[in-house]
């Protein structure tokens, strides 16, 4: 069985980075994602909820903002809860497991910090060294 979920979308709001009691970094937002329709139709946008802890949570609150263009891979997670009227609910939300631009930087609204990086999959930046691309004349092809 598969719970793979992939979408595009835009933020609705700049992420927040929260910490649970136990110190754990996380953040919840929305992003607006376009439905498929057919031609002549409206488009249809659905506004569907993402949560994302430790690293992806930090990345997500340090590169994007209200209006960028977010790529998310995670699996969809239901909960369910008492309101305060008594009232069962159930929420259905997305655990991104990993996130990504989409767009280019100059395409995007300016990121805060002016740093680049290019996808994040709960790996560390500092682990990655510029490539010399002076040696394109060495190429076989």
């Amino acid at each position: 069985m598969f719970n793979l979920v992939v979408l595009t979308g835009r933020l609705t709001a700049d992420p927040e980075l929260k910490t649970t009691n136990t110190g754990i970094s996380v953040t919840s937002f929305s992003i607006a994602v376009n439905r498929r329709y057919r031609a002549g139709e409206e488009t249809q946008t659905d506004f569907i909820n993402i949560v994302a802890w430790r690293q992806t949570a930090e990345f997500i609150t340090k590169y994007f903002k209200k209006g960028n263009m977010i790529g998310i891979e995670g699996s969809i997670q239901t909960r369910k809860y008492v309101d305060k009227n008594g009232n069962n609910r159930t929420v259905f939300e997305v655990v991104a497991s990993n996130a990504q631009f989409v767009e280019s930087k100059k395409d995007s609204a300016p990121s805060a910090g002016g740093e680049d990086a290019a996808s994040f999959s709960n790996a560390d930046s500092s682990d990655f060294t510029e490539i010399d691309t002076g040696m394109d004349d060495d190429i076989p092809f």
